[in-house]
């Protein structure tokens, strides 16, 4: 007897009564004392990125094991306000030369994850679009081509929603394969570091490392302009974009106002690891197993031919193939650039391949699903 397709439905259940505000707040400081904990545990133990990765396991475990764990909108937000203003104090003239020099590194970058995307969407609606039998065949084709796009979770799943998928398998796949990246590719970077013998691959940002008063509250208003700007324009990611955009303009400016302190780009590594690792409900998991399974392990497929292209781009580039694994991995901008800032492995054009990987994939994951899959569904 052959086995059971993935649930495609799950039962109607009443929808809980609202927390109050009281309960919400103890779930979140619950949360994150648990989250603190596990990145302190994460800090003696040696692991990269101790702070990021620490706390997503803590609240993914608490998660699966039906925990009440929250995060905050806000505290992401802010997470990603802080990242994105400290990557942009790297961007001196010197460095942005640089990477505009590398613009046809750049654009191969988005050719490759715009290829690689396209096929894994191809091997998902091939393997598993039969198995989601309540699906249309064009249900199933934007479905899997919107899980295997490389972009971003929240812009994707809006993609897909407009193009009849089923964003709660689009967004569970982002989910799974930015978990998945995460707890590799820095462990993958920080034995690279170590096997090469690295210093590292960085200089020091413009500002220094010492946070200046009251410079920093200049920046902060200058990079939360930036932030409502774009949110205001209904921008993708704009919490993290506009920092970044308004500090590179400052830092390539020549104006050089503070260093962010490190307890606050800590702090923002732990907000961003906890709003991962609240994503892994025990529903998760339970929704479309084989579905999340053909994910994790695709991206680990990913993950090794992201490897060989860095090394190939790497000899015409002669770039570090460290520096452009994570510049070409599969994960996401603010997960991939914060593994960069902490290793010190090329921030700057870590961060400039996945900007503009992220803005192409935005714009061109649409109209090539429209042009070029919808019409043989």
């Amino acid at each position: 007897m052959s086995a059971p397709p993935d649930s495609h439905a799950a039962p109607v259940a009443p929808a809980p009564a609202p927390d109050s505000v009281a309960r919400r707040a103890v779930r979140a400081l619950g949360t994150l004392a648990l989250a603190w904990g596990a990145a302190q545990l994460c800090v003696r133990l040696g692991t990269p990125i101790p702070w990021m990765i620490g706390p997503l396991l803590a609240t993914a475990c608490a998660s699966l094991l039906g925990l009440p764990t929250l995060s905050l909108n806000a505290l992401r937000n802010a997470g990603q306000w802080t990242i994105g203003a400290a990557l942009g104090l790297y961007f001196t003239p010197d460095v942005t030369a640089l990477v505009l020099g590398l613009w046809w590194a750049v654009a191969l970058g988005i050719l490759w994850a715009l290829g690689l995307g396209a096929v894994f969407g191809t091997c998902l609606a091939r393997v598993h679009g039969p198995r989601l039998g309540a699906m249309t065949p064009a249900q199933a084709r934007a479905t899997a081509w919107f899980s295997g796009a490389v972009g971003g979770a929240s812009e994707m799943t809006l993609l897909a929603e407009r193009a009849g998928a089923r964003t709660e398998l689009v967004a569970a796949a982002h989910s799974m394969r930015m978990a998945v990246v995460v707890l590799v590719v820095p462990f993958a970077m920080q034995w690279a570091k170590q096997h090469w013998q690295l210093q590292a691959l960085d200089a020091t940002p413009a500002t220094g490392r010492a946070a200046e008063w009251p410079g920093l509250l200049w920046l902060a208003l200058a990079t939360g302009a930036g932030a409502w700007l774009m949110q205001r324009t209904g921008r993708a990611n704009p919490w993290f974009i506009g920092p970044l955009l308004a500090a590179m303009a400052l830092t390539m400016g020549g104006v050089h106002l503070s260093a962010v302190p490190t307890a606050l780009s800590q702090a923002a590594q732990l907000a961003i690891g906890v709003s991962l690792g609240v994503r892994f409900s025990r529903g998760f998991l339970r929704a479309a197993p084989r579905w999340l399974a053909a994910v994790a392990l695709g991206t680990l497929a990913m993950i090794v031919l992201c490897a060989g292209f860095a090394w190939v781009l790497a000899q015409a580039t002669g770039l570090h193939p460290v520096t452009l694994m994570l510049a070409t991995s599969p994960g996401g901008i603010t997960e991939m650039t914060v593994t960069a800032k902490v290793l010190q492995l090329g921030v700057p054009v870590v961060t400039a391949f996945q900007v503009c990987r992220l803005v192409a994939v935005l714009l061109l994951a649409e109209p090539l699903f429209r042009r070029w899959v919808a019409p043989r569904a």
